[in-house]
Formats: structure tokens, C-alpha cells, sequence
């Protein structure tokens, strides 16, 4: 594989291993179509559309293509109460038989479990799988959850159906693309976000390859025009939420005021208190009317209060059979009911209840998510009148409300915000655009005898010549700890260490040609801390030895190494760690660690150094030798550095390596006027030092940012040795 071959690798877009469609019903608008067709072709796909556009004909009619391409059965897994409704469409719709997946019977391909099933299926037999409602994925403990992932593992094609309210949620976009296959939890989290001690945040230079990439497997649609499609039938009409308040006081249990409602238990609490004057109020709103309503209820003392005083309602209990449940949303949907009481979560979740257009809840939870499906069974593209919300607030529950309004404004916020930065890629994904790598240029700097070059160095350390580098000092991106651009081309931006080592390797083959026979690489690096919310433990991973390992097979000889102590408490305040936190040592210092290291690692070309060098032109003499010859440096500035930029956006980078350590490495190996050779220049630390110390320098660095700040540093160098205002020796602590 050669080396544009393998960033093709790295692109991580989708999983575009499946076929086209051949069956597409005359009934699909067109971007239903279009989409499905895309979903066909990618073979694994996720639809993150609202509510209304046509989820379940847009999933049966991929199911039937896939078992129509492998003459395999495809199992739809669906909420309980969704079950029947998918069977419905699919007969009513398309005239599709979806059997349950116990029915006993052969007729059809396309099968139908709920997720309390999963248990009881094989997922052997299955050459497809549809979840519909695969917000399901989103809590990150869910057993549910684990058991999707590890049931779809091995089965070829897979689609994920869900109107998520809030569409940059990390968890459910996380979940989703480790059931897909496409990408591990960890993985993501790694490539495109840093965590700032409590949440993840994008990071600032992974904007647009984040949004282009979540393109590639994901279609997020609030309505058809976000993909370039008419709207023609899929304008809403009004809808009004109005709160309904009660006076009611409310006291926590020993006090004698209010003082607000203080957790579940209080809120809890008021619920059961105001059931009576609730209820009676609802009770005459909905008997006095002819419309039909859906009474939301949270407790079963609501539901069945409620029940009593309301003519002609149904109250849909988790107790009831599936039977029992399909039967009473059949005869709502038909309107031999004309009151459905009920939960949501019994039927909150993905049923068409458009053919209603009123609605109470009676009170509120805190999940906004709850509120929005609970509203959007009605309030869905296909209903023709206003809906007409009415929430019963008793005494201080108005804060719940408040607290559900306030996170309905954030999730629009955000899914506007979504919208708007993927709906491009997702067009060129529909239209069957292919993806290409950020935009790559290299340009030339050339200042006295340094040579510095902005572009890949894996590309780049092809033009140099064989056998002309006398020395290389570099301090290479940690594996996948810190991803300093958008670029695939970024050894900092990879998935997990195999494949950081797979790239390095097209570097490290070059940089042994380049270096002549004899002469040494120093490669600065140190271990690396795992985080229990991406590795699923704390500890510590073997990054230098793995380094060693890797320049072997790379054909170095592995010929020494200096550790470099670093100051316990500085780490500690720098890094948060809570390994070398006074905190933790005193609570149980079993979780304490020492503070790590830095390590500069020597390797040496095989073969006989042809030109000695020369210690004492250098400056060094025995003494200093004993100095340097110790496996610990204890004496290096960890300060003593050239300034360090952050690009706009981007994530706190590493600080440059210490010119302390710089300086001893030129003046142990190398002479006067010989090359030294950075394949990671970054802000020119080792070009600074080999120009002031009379050597010549060539650096090569991806970032643009870090490339225009080497070259000040490295001018400024130029500047002082013309000024003859700088010791050559400053740096060496007598």
C-alpha cells in the first residue's frame, strides 16, 4: 500500500460496502427515495429525521431491497407500542408483509421484534437490521444499548431510524456509529473531540471535517428543502402551547413556606398532592369538548382519576398486554375513543397520531426530550389542523416548565446550528459526490542555511537526499493524545495507535535513508495517561516502549535513552490529574502516581560514522560529560522554551520541546556546519537551536499556524548572530 492509498484509510467515511436500490415504490416523495437509495448504497446508514417524513416507508423499503439483495430476512426492531403501526403502513402503504418475528410463519422476509425480544433472537439468521427510534442508543450505560451493539456485530447491513430533538448530542452520535460499525465510541471521541474536564467539545480545527464526516453515515433532516427539496406539503400548521395553572400551595414536608421545589422527591410529591384539583379541571375541559384529546399522564394516580371522570377514554397501562395496547391505539386512531390516557413512554415514542389535534399533559417531567415526542404524535408533517397544547401546572411546577422551555431553546439552537454546517456535505452525499482530503499546498522558506517546508513530511522526506542528514531531533505527535489539524495527513489525527504507528511508518522509512550511516535520532516522547471516560480505565499506556519497538522494525538500532524529571506539582497543576492530586494522596494514595517523565530516545543507523565528532569544539569537556552522560537530566529548564501559539479554536496543544534539551543533543552529535533534521518542526525549537549553534537546519511541518511562527523564531536567530549579541554556549549551564 503506498501512501496516498493508505490516507484513503484514514478518511473513516461511512461504510460504503452496499449496492443500489431496486425497489423503489411510486408512493416515496423524492427525497425519500434519494435517500433510501443513498442508505442502499452506503449499506449502513443512520436517518436522524424529524417527525413526519416518512421514517417507517423510507426503512421498509430499505429493508426490502436488502433482502431482496441477499435473499436474507431483515429484522426491524421497534418499540412495543410501534410495532403495529410499522406493520399497518407497510401493508397499507406499500403492500409489505412484516410478520412478528414469533408469528410461526414463513410468508415474509422482513420481520418485527420490540427490544424486550433481543433475548429471545438469533442474530445469525439475519442479514439485515432496522431500529427504529434508536434514540434508544443514546444513554451510555444502557444495557439495551451494549446488547444492540454486540447483537449487530457480525450482520452486514444495518439502519438506524430516530427524530432526535437534539442532533450534536455526542453520546447518541457516538452509539450510533459504534452500532453501525463504522466507528468505536472511543474512537470518535478521540478523533474529533477533547474533553475540558466535564463535557466534550468539538474540537476547533475538527469543525468542518467532524460535520463532513458525520455526513457520510448520517442524514439529518427537519424538512426537505435542508437537502435542497420542495416543502411543498410539509409546512406545519400553528401550534400553541398554553399553561394551565392551578392554585395550589405547596410546602416541603417541615416547612412553613414554600421554598421551591428541591429535587425528584418534591416533585414528585406535588404531583400526588394536586391529583384532585387537577383532575376535575382536565375532566371538564375534555368532556365539554367533541374533539379528540391525549392526556399525558405521569403517575398511575393520574391516569386512573382521570379515568373516572372522562366519557369514552381508554387508559393505555404498562401492565396491559402488547395486544391489549395495539388495540386501544387502533380504536383511537379510529375514533371509537375519543380520550387516550396514557404515559410517555408507553406512547410517547414514534406513533401517528396526526388525525388529533389536542393534547394535555398533566404536569411535567424535566426531560425536554419526553415533552417533544409527546407533542410531535400530533404535531407532525401530515396534520391538517392546529394543535392545541394545554400543560396543568400546580402551585411552583411552573420551574419544570421553565426548565422545559429553556432546553427546547437550547435544542433548537443546536439542531438549527447542525443543520446548517452538515446540509452541504449531506447534498453531495445524496448526489453521490465523493469525498476528498482537506486541501493540501507546501511552500518553501528558505532562511541562511535553514530550509524550512510547510507541508506532510511523509511526502516531503522523499526529496531529500540519501545519506545527507547528520542529525535528527524531533519530539513526534503522541499517537492520537494531542490532533493539532483537520488534516488526515496529521499523525496526531488517528483513530487508535495501530494506526498512528501505520503512518509513522512512511516517515520513519525515509528518515533511516536520509540519515547517514552511523549518525543518531533523538526522539523525544513520554507515556501516556489514559481517561476512564474514553479508555474505560485509568492507567498508563507504554508509548515509549512501543516507540522503541517501532524504530527497530523500522531498521534503527535502539542505542540509549535519557529520562528527564519533571516537577510533581507543576504536572498536577497543569494537568488536573487527580493521580498526583494532595486531595487523592490523602484520601487513598493507592490511586497515586509519580508524576511522568519526559524521555529522549536514541537510535542509531547501522553502519561505521564516517566524520567523528569533535566534543570539545562543542564546548564539552569530562565534566559536563558526566553531566550528560546520567540517565536523568534533573537540571532541564521545563520553562525554558520558545513561545507557543494555539490556533483559533483549537485545543490546548503540547508546549515545545526544552531548547536545554536541544542544545546537548546538537552538541553531543553533531559538528559545526553538519544538517540537523526535524520531521515534526512545529513552532522551529530545533531549527532556533542549530542556527544559533552554527549548524544547518531542515524542518518540515504540516500546521500552517506552527510553520509561519518557526519561521520568526528561526529569522530571529539570524538576527542575533548578525548582532553578534548571542553566546553560542548561553545555553549550556555551566
Amino acid at each position: 500500500m503506498d501512501y496516498k492509498e493508505f490516507l484513503s484509510t484514514k478518511l473513516h467515511y461511512g461504510y460504503s460496502d452496499g449496492f443500489e436500490a431496486t425497489y423503489m415504490p411510486d408512493i416515496l416523495f423524492n427525497y425519500q427515495k434519494d435517500i433510501v437509495n443513498w442508505a442502499c448504497k452506503k449499506g449502513r446508514a443512520a436517518l436522524f429525521e424529524d417527525c413526519g417524513l416518512g421514517k417507517t416507508i423510507q426503512q421498509v423499503t430499505w429493508a426490502v431491497n436488502v433482502s431482496n439483495k441477499t435473499n436474507g430476512i431483515v429484522l426491524i426492531i421497534a418499540p412495543l407500542a410501534v410495532n403495529f403501526q410499522t406493520i399497518k403502513e407497510a401493508k397499507t402503504l406499500l403492500n409489505i408483509l412484516i410478520e412478528r418475528f414469533d408469528s410461526g410463519t414463513h410468508k415474509s422476509l422482513i420481520k418485527i421484534a420490540n427490544y424486550e425480544n433481543l433475548d429471545k433472537l438469533n442474530p445469525e439468521d439475519y442479514a439485515g437490521i432496522v431500529i427504529d427510534e434508536s434514540s434508544i442508543l443514546k444513554s451510555v450505560d444502557s444495557k439495551t444499548r451494549k446488547r444492540l451493539i454486540e447483537f449487530a456485530q457480525n450482520i452486514p447491513y444495518r439502519l438506524a431510524c430516530t427524530a432526535t430533538p437534539a442532533p450534536n448530542d455526542i453520546s447518541e452520535i457516538a452509539n450510533h456509529t459504534e452500532f453501525l460499525g463504522i466507528m468505536k465510541r472511543e474512537e470518535m471521541l478521540a478523533k474529533w473531540f477533547y474533553n475540558d474536564g466535564s463535557n466534550w467539545q468539538l474540537k476547533g480545527h475538527a469543525f468542518e471535517a467532524f460535520y463532513k464526516w458525520v455526513a457520510s453515515w448520517g442524514c439529518f433532516l427537519s424538512k426537505p428543502s435542508d437537502l435542497g427539496y420542495s416543502d411543498e406539503g410539509f409546512i406545519l400548521p400553528e401550534l400553541s402551547i398554553k399553561p394551565l395553572y392551578f392554585d395550589f400551595e405547596f410546602k416541603t414536608s417541615g416547612s412553613l413556606f414554600d421554598i421551591g421545589l428541591k429535587g425528584i422527591e418534591d416533585r414528585m410529591q406535588i404531583r400526588k398532592d394536586s391529583v384532585g384539583t387537577k383532575a376535575q379541571a382536565i375532566a371538564d375541559i375534555v368532556n365539554q369538548s367533541n374533539e379528540q384529546y391525549i392526556i399525558w399522564c405521569g403517575i398511575d394516580l393520574e391516569a386512573d382519576t382521570l379515568t373516572k371522570l372522562i366519557n369514552n377514554c381508554v387508559n393505555v397501562k404498562g401492565k396491559n398486554t402488547p395486544e391489549e395496547k395495539q388495540d386501544s391505539f387502533a380504536k383511537f386512531v379510529s375514533g371509537e375513543i375519543k380520550v387516550l390516557i396514557t404515559k410517555p413512554k408507553i406512547g410517547g415514542f414514534g406513533l401517528n397520531f396526526q388525525h388529533a389535534h389536542d393534547m394535555i399533559f398533566f404536569g411535567l417531567s424535566d426531560s425536554y426530550e419526553m415533552y417533544y415526542q409527546c407533542i410531535r404524535r400530533e404535531y407532525r408533517f401530515g396534520q391538517k389542523f392546529p394543535v392545541n397544547v394545554l400543560i396543568a401546572l400546580a402551585g411552583n411546577e411552573s420551574v419544570i416548565f421553565d426548565n422545559v422551555l429553556r432546553k427546547e431553546q437550547d435544542a433548537k439552537t443546536m439542531s438549527d446550528e447542525v443543520i446548517k454546517n452538515i446540509s452541504l456535505y449531506e447534498k453531495e452525499e445524496i448526489n453521490g459526490s465523493k469525498h476528498e482530503q482537506m486541501t493540501y499546498n507546501t511552500r518553501i522558506e528558505q532562511i541562511a542555511d535553514a530550509t524550512m517546508y510547510n507541508g506532510d513530511s511523509c511526502e516531503l522526506i522523499k526529496d531529500i537526499p540519501s545519506n545527507s542528514v547528520d542529525l535528527s531531533i524531533f519530539s513526534p505527535p503522541f499517537a492520537s493524545l494531542y490532533t493539532y489539524s483537520n488534516s488526515d495527513r496529521d499523525l496526531g489525527n488517528c483513530a487508535n495507535s495501530d494506526e498512528f504507528f501505520k503512518h509513522f511508518e512512511f516517515m520513519n522509512r525515509e528518515l533511516l535513508r536520509i540519515i547517514k550511516p552511523g549518525r543518531n535520532v533523538c526522539v523525544h516522547c513520554m507515556q501516556i495517561p489514559t481517561k476512564l471516560i474514553t479508555h474505560g480505565y485509568i492507567g498508563i499506556t507504554d508509548f515509549r516502549g512501543d516507540l522503541i519497538r517501532h524504530y527497530e522494525k523500522c531498521g534503527f538500532i535502539y542505542y540509549g535513552e535519557v529520562c528527564i524529571w519533571k516537577n510533581p506539582q507543576v504536572q498536577s497543576i497543569r494537568t488536573h490529574t487527580k493521580c498526583l492530586a494532595f486531595k487523592q494522596f490523602n484520601k487513598d494514595s493507592v490511586d497515586s502516581r509519580p508524576a511522568l517523565p519526559d524521555y529522549v530516545l536514541i537510535f542509531k543507523k547501522p553502519g561505521d560514522n564516517a566524520v567523528p565528532v569533535v566534543p570539545t569544539e562543542n564546548g564539552l569537556d569530562n565534566d559536563k560529560w558526566i553531566n550528560y552522560a546520567s540517565p536523568i537530566w534533573t537540571d532541564i529548564r521545563e520553562t525554558y522554551t520558545l513561545n507557543s501559539i494555539k490556533a483559533d479554536k483549537d485545543e490546548k496543544h503540547i508546549c515545545p520541546l526544552q531548547l536545554d534539551v536541544i542544545e546537548r543533543l546538537v552538541h553531543l552529535y553533531s559538528n559545526k556546519k553538519e544538517m540537523v533534521f526535524s520531521p515534526f518542526m512545529g513552532v522551529g525549537s530545533e531549527g532556533y537551536v542549530s542556527t544559533l549553534n552554527d549548524r544547518k537546519f531542515t524542518g518540515i511541518e504540516l500546521k500552517p499556524e506552527y510553520f509561519n511562527q518557526a519561521v520568526k523564531n528561526i529569522k530571529e536567530a539570524v538576527h542575533d548572530i548578525k548582532q553578534k549579541d548571542y553566546n553560542l554556549l548561553s545555553l549550556i549551564k555551566e
